[in-house]
């Protein structure tokens, strides 16, 4: 095993240092306005004519103006049109007879920003995984799109640097080969995302691997800033759209600032893409023990009951960074946390944690109870909020010091963005009237963590009380750790073996490396799966959307409008103080902190 393992460690590094050479050649001729031209072979077959075709409408039918995408120069005259098609036909009919298509379908995924940080660190990684598991179909192609000028052998040699056979079971020779299969099914177009006639061409490039299948499937990643994602959805849609069979489209978080500006953007999406074919992504769903927590409240009896506000006292989702923003601060200024994790990550959680049980396990019944959730429950104000921002923590003893968020030089001087946010919210139902639902979120903070944690009430005439725990330590609580470590624990109150009689508060721990053997998936894994499958279950519906928009706009703009002043707290610290005042007005203590001490 060991030999196996190092020849496997000598070929992928011999692999990385060739696909190195290469990108730095690649990147020092990177012309961001470059178009590669359009390939000449049987790319041009009838299919695709014909497709580019009837896909090319006036600006008056796209209102391309405000979205910045590039105008048709005229229409074509419909007689013009009708003798193409015509010919067209004439081509495909002596085609199809030469040649038989394969029965088997071809499902096609094209990233758009391609040469990112994000495609290149997750969304090709994960495409590999689905292929080494076996998940993908037997005939695929992966598509890069990029401003970024390359061969196709380069951008294989840039995407080969993140790609891991992640099998110890594997020979070395068995994981070398199929990089090399899943590479040679990898292919890019370079253009300019406001551009009509890139797309066309990377229309042109899909066709000469669909034109030999009976069904070809599309799916385009959006891996691009949201200020393109309106053009880039009505080019890609217009210009590349599958016709033979399903297009779908990946969009990225955020959506939108407010309600005002998402609801904008899911109408711009809606003149060419219809709700079934937009997949509103947020990564933070396809985590392990967030698609576990409908298994956990519905397949085990034991909770069933005690999923209400009569036996649980609040429900605390936290999630901290050990870093702060690290040059992105340009980014994270125009959004700040509350948009960045709460109003998306954090309010998804909370839905699927306390919905009521769907009337199936179809994607539609679940998110309609998510719906329900975010329309029952109460706006915040600022009263229900407190929000910090990290400062320089000076080293100690000529130890390494960490710098302000404002220090940060994308950063706009005097900045009053939240890199820090807590903020309760309550849920007017019958399940959970009066039950606070507390969440934090911050950057810089003292440990990388994400849980769930669920304090019950304390035991009714508790005879235990003030033996060598206070009534409040008695408490049970139920942890769902979504990372780090991931797993569950109860903790529950125990009698300490010996002759006396002393209470100790322990902990029935589920760990998932030590239970199950295999690692678990990315969270791209998943979900790009999922859109393969066309399973929607965890991804975000135009009125689920709205309503956790409609939640959240109000406070957010109360917050910029009053400019309110965010409490500084230490680098490295666990928060500001003020967050501890919020929990105590609602008799809460935050469980992350006390287990850490």
């Amino acid at each position: 095993m060991s030999a196996t393992m190092a020849s496997l460690s000598n070929g992928l590094v011999q692999l990385k240092l060739r696909a190195a050479n290469r990108v730095g050649k690649a990147q020092r001729s990177i012309k961001p306005t470059c178009v590669a031209p359009i390939r000449s072979s049987a790319a041009s077959s009838s299919v695709t004519r014909r497709a580019v075709a009837m896909r090319k409408p006036s600006a008056n039918v796209l209102g391309m103006t405000r979205m910045g995408a590039k105008k048709e120069s005229s229409l074509t005259p419909r007689k013009a049109v009708a003798e193409t098609f015509n010919d067209m036909d004439a081509d495909t009919a002596d085609n199809d007879a030469a040649v038989d298509l394969i029965k088997t379908p071809l499902i096609s995924v094209c990233v758009v920003g391609a040469s990112g940080d994000l495609a290149k660190k997750k969304i090709f990684p994960a495409l590999f995984s689905l292929y080494i598991n076996g998940s993908l179909p037997k005939d695929f192609a992966v598509y890069g799109f990029a401003r970024t000028k390359m061969t196709d052998e380069e951008f294989r040699d840039l995407i080969a640097l993140t790609l891991t056979c992640r099998i110890d079971k594997e020979v070395a020779s068995d994981c070398t080969d199929r990089m090399g299969y899943f590479l040679e099914r990898c292919h890019y177009q370079a253009g300019n995302y406001d551009n009509r006639d890139d797309f066309v061409s990377l229309n042109s490039l899909m066709g000469v691997y669909e034109k030999k299948h009976e069904v070809a499937n599309r799916i385009f990643f959006l891996s691009i800033p949201p200020s393109i994602f309106v053009p880039v959805a009505h080019n890609s849609s217009l210009a590349a759209s599958s016709t033979k069979g399903f297009t779908r489209v990946i969009v990225e978080k955020p959506f939108g600032r407010d309600a005002e500006s998402s609801r904008q953007l899911s109408e711009d999406l809606s003149q060419v893409l219809t709700e079934d074919q937009i997949y509103r992504i947020d990564h933070y769903l396809g985590k392990e023990l967030i698609d576990n927590l409908t298994v956990l409240r519905f397949s085990n009896l034991m909770f069933q009951p005690l999923w209400d506000r009569k036996y649980i006292k609040n429900v605390q989702i936290v999630f901290s960074e050990p870093f702060g923003t690290e040059g992105r601060g340009g980014y994270f200024d125009q959004y700040g946390i509350i948009r960045d994790i709460m109003q998306n990550h954090l309010l998804q959680v909370l839905a699927l944690f306390a919905m009521e049980p769907p009337i199936s396990l179809d994607a539609e019944d679940i998110r309609n109870e998510k719906v329900k959730v975010l329309r029952s429950m109460r706006i915040p104000g600022l009263d229900d909020l407190v929000v910090g921002q990290y400062k320089e923590r000076p080293g100690k003893d000529g130890g390494k010091s960490y710098p302000s968020y404002l220090d940060d030089p994308t950063v706009p001087p005097g900045s009053l963005c939240p890199t820090f946010a807590a903020l309760a919210l309550f849920i007017d139902n019958t399940r959970w009237a009066g039950v606070p639902f507390m969440m934090k979120a911050g950057k810089a903070l003292d440990k990388r963590m994400a849980e769930i944690r669920v304090q019950f009430r304390s035991v009714p005439g508790q005879l235990y009380a003030g033996l060598n725990l206070s009534k409040d330590d008695l408490t049970n609580e139920l942890v769902i750790r979504i990372q780090p470590d991931e797993g569950i624990y109860l903790k529950i109150n125990n009698k300490v073996p010996g002759l006396g009689l002393k209470i100790d508060n322990s902990q029935l721990e589920l760990g998932y490396k030590t239970r199950y053997k295999d690692p678990l998936p990315d969270a791209y894994e998943r979900l790009l799966l999922d859109v393969v499958n066309g399973d929607k279950r965890l991804f975000i519906r135009s009125d689920e959307l709205e309503a956790a928009w409609g939640l959240f706009t109000p406070l957010l703009h109360q917050l910029e409008t009053d400019k309110v002043q965010p409490e500084l707290y230490p680098y490295g610290s666990r928060g500001p103080i003020g967050a501890h005042y919020l929990a105590g007005k609602y008799g809460v203590k935050w469980g992350d902190i006390s287990d850490s001490t």
